[in-house]
C-alpha cells in the first residue's frame, strides 16, 4: 500500500475538517429543531437525556476506545498480509462477530428491562409519566447501538486504507435523517419521530459506506471463531487500557461538574456551555488531524518507518499549532459575542454570557495542549504502547483535581476549574512530548518553533483587528441573540479568516501553502 505524502495528508485533513464542520453545524440545527418543536412541552429533555445513554455506550463499544485499539492492529495486518492475503478481511469479520455477540444480547436485555434501567440511570426524572415516556423511547434508541457499531468498524477500515472522504461525510447523513424525520413526522408521531430519524440515520450510515467497503474486498458477514485469531486477541488486550484512559477523562469532567455545582448558582451551566463552545474547534481541528494521521502512524510503525513516523508526529504538532492557537485566540477575544448570538435569549441573561465567556477563556488557554495531548496519545497507541498514556492521564487527573480545589476558592471561582484543566493538560503534554522525543530520537524543535513563531506573528495583527472591530461595533452582545448581532459577528469572523489565510500564505505556513499550490496547479491544468 502506497503511503500518503505530507501534501496528501494535508488535503485529507482539510476534507475531514470541512465535513466535520458541516456535521457540527447540523448538530446545532438538530438540537434547535428538537428544542423548537418539543421544548415547550418539556419533551426535549426526555429526548436528550434518553438518547445520551446509547450515545455514550457507542464511545465504549463502537467508536473512540475500540477504534484506538483496532486501527493499529488492522494497519499492521494490511501492511504484512503479503503471505496472508485474507488476514485483514478475517480480522474485520471477527470484530463484527464479536460486536454482534455483545451488542445484540445487550440491546435485547435493555429492551426487556428498560423500565428499571431508565429509573436507575435517569434519576432526574421523578414524574411517572416522564419515566414511562423515556422508557418507551429508550427501547427504540438502544437499537442505534447496533448500526453505529458496524459503521465504526467500516470507518476504521476505510481510514486505515487512507479513504477519508466517505467516512467524513457519513455523520452528516445521521443529522439530516434526524432533522428531516422530526420536521416531517412530529405532528403524527410526536417524540417518536426522533426515534425514526435515529434508526434510519444509523442504518443509512452503514448503507452509505458499504459499497466502497465491499469494493475493497471486505465483508460485514460475521465470523465467530475470533478467540483463535491472534490479531483479535491483541485488540481485546489493548482495548482495556484505552477504555481505562478514556474513563479517567470522564471522571475528570464529572469531578469538575461536582465542584461547579457547589459554587454560585449558574456555575455548572456556565461550565457546561463553555465546554460546548470549546469543543467546536477542538472537534473540527484536533479530531480531524488525528483521524488522518493515526492510521498513517500505525502503518509507519508496522513498516518500521522511523523517519516517516517522526515526520508524521512533527507535522501533526505543527498543524495543531497552526489551527488551535488561532482558535484559542478568537474564542477568547470573541467569546462573549459568540455565546450571546448563539444562546443568549429567554432566561439566559447578559451576566450568564459573561460568566460562560470567562470560563471559556480558561479552557482556551489549554486548547492546543489538549489537542496535542490527544494527538500524542495516538502516537503511543500506534506504537502499541497503552500503559504509559494511562499513567500520564491519571497524573493529569490528580493535578487537575488538586488545582481545582485550590483555584475554585479564589476570585476565579468556576473559571478556576477551566484554568486548572488547561494547566494540568499542559503539564501532561510536556511529559508526553519529552517521552516521544526520547523514543523517536529526533524531532526538529527548530521546525516546531518556526511554525509557532509564524502563528504568533500572524495572530498579533489579527488580535489588534478584533479589538478594533469590537470598538467600532460596540458591545452588541449585551442585547442577546439578534440578526444585527449575527451580522456583526459574521463580519468579524470573515475578516479574521481572510487575515489568517493571507498572513499564513505570506509567512509560508506549510499547511496553507500546499493548498494554494494545489489550486494553482489545478487552475493551470484547466487553463
Amino acid at each position: 500500500m502506497k503511503e500518503q505524502s505530507t501534501g496528501q495528508s494535508t488535503l485529507a485533513t482539510f476534507i475531514v475538517m470541512s465535513s466535520t464542520f458541516i456535521s457540527r453545524i447540523l448538530g446545532f440545527v438538530r438540537t434547535a429543531a428538537i428544542t423548537a418543536i418539543f421544548g415547550a412541552t418539556g419533551k426535549a429533555d426526555i429526548i436528550n437525556v434518553t438518547f445520551a445513554v446509547p450515545n455514550n455506550l457507542r464511545k465504549l463499544l463502537a467508536e473512540g476506545a475500540l477504534s484506538s485499539a483496532f486501527i493499529p492492529v488492522l494497519s499492521e495486518a494490511i501492511v504484512e498480509e503479503g503471505g496472508q492475503p485474507d488476514r485483514s478481511k478475517l480480522l474485520v469479520r471477527h470484530l463484527i462477530g464479536f460486536q454482534l455477540l455483545i451488542i445484540i444480547p445487550l440491546c435485547s436485555l435493555s429492551i426487556i428491562f428498560a423500565g428499571p434501567l431508565i429509573q436507575f440511570v435517569l434519576t432526574q426524572f421523578k414524574d411517572a409519566e416522564q419515566l414511562a415516556l423515556s422508557t418507551k423511547l429508550f427501547r427504540f434508541f438502544i437499537n442505534y447501538l447496533l448500526f453505529i457499531s458496524v459503521s465504526a468498524v467500516i470507518i476504521g477500515v476505510l481510514n486505515s486504507h487512507s479513504r477519508f472522504f466517505i467516512p467524513a461525510i457519513t455523520p452528516i447523513i445521521f443529522s439530516v435523517s434526524v432533522i428531516a424525520s422530526i420536521i416531517i413526522f412530529h405532528s403524527s408521531l410526536g417524540i417518536y419521530s426522533m426515534a425514526v430519524g435515529v434508526l434510519i440515520g444509523g442504518a443509512g450510515q452503514v448503507a452509505f459506506q458499504y459499497p466502497l467497503f465491499r469494493r475493497m474486498g471486505y465483508s460485514i458477514m460475521p465470523a465467530f471463531d475470533f478467540v483463535r485469531n491472534p490479531d483479535f486477541v491483541r485488540i481485546m488486550r489493548q482495548w482495556a487500557p484505552v477504555v481505562a484512559t478514556s474513563s479517567v477523562f470522564t471522571v475528570n469532567q464529572q469531578v469538575a461538574f461536582i465542584f461547579a455545582s457547589g459554587l454560585e448558582t449558574g456555575s455548572a451551566s456556565a461550565l457546561s456551555y463553555a465546554l460546548v463552545f470549546w469543543q467546536l474547534p477542538f472537534g473540527i481541528f484536533s479530531t480531524s488531524i488525528t483521524t488522518v494521521l493515526f492510521p498513517k502512524m500505525s502503518r509507519q510503525v508496522s513498516q518500521n518507518d522511523l523517519s516517516g513516523l517522526r515526520e508524521s508526529v512533527q507535522y501533526g504538532l505543527r498543524f495543531l499549532l497552526a489551527l488551535l492557537i488561532p482558535s484559542a485566540l478568537v474564542m477568547s477575544l470573541l467569546g462573549r459575542e459568540i455565546i450571546s448570538i448563539a444562546i443568549q435569549r429567554g432566561m439566559f441573561r447578559t451576566e450568564d454570557t459573561e460568566l460562560t465567556a470567562f470560563v471559556l477563556t480558561g479552557f482556551c488557554y489549554g486548547l492546543f495542549s489538549v489537542g496535542a495531548f490527544n494527538f500524542l496519545q495516538r502516537y503511543f497507541y500506534s506504537s502499541k504502547q497503552y500503559a504509559f498514556p494511562f499513567y500520564v492521564a491519571l497524573g493529569v487527573l490528580i493535578v487537575d483535581v488538586t488545582l481545582s480545589l485550590i483555584l475554585k476558592e479564589t476570585v476565579l471561582r468556576v473559571a478556576g476549574l477551566s484554568i486548572a484543566n488547561s494547566i494540568s493538560f499542559s503539564l501532561g503534554l510536556i511529559v508526553l512530548f519529552l517521552h516521544t522525543y526520547r523514543q523517536l530520537g529526533w524531532l526538529s524543535l527548530r521546525a516546531l518553533g518556526l511554525t509557532a513563531l509564524k502563528v504568533v506573528a500572524a495572530s498579533f495583527p489579527v488580535a489588534l483587528a478584533i479589538l478594533k472591530m469590537q470598538s467600532l461595533f460596540g458591545p452588541y452582545w449585551r442585547t442577546g441573540s439578534s440578526l444585527a448581532g449575527l451580522g456583526f459577528l459574521l463580519i468579524e469572523i470573515a475578516v479574521i479568516m481572510i487575515m489568517y489565510i493571507g498572513l499564513y500564505r505570506i509567512l509560508k505556513v506549510e499547511m496553507v501553502s500546499y493548498l494554494f499550490k494545489r489550486f494553482k496547479r489545478k487552475a493551470e491544468k484547466e487553463g
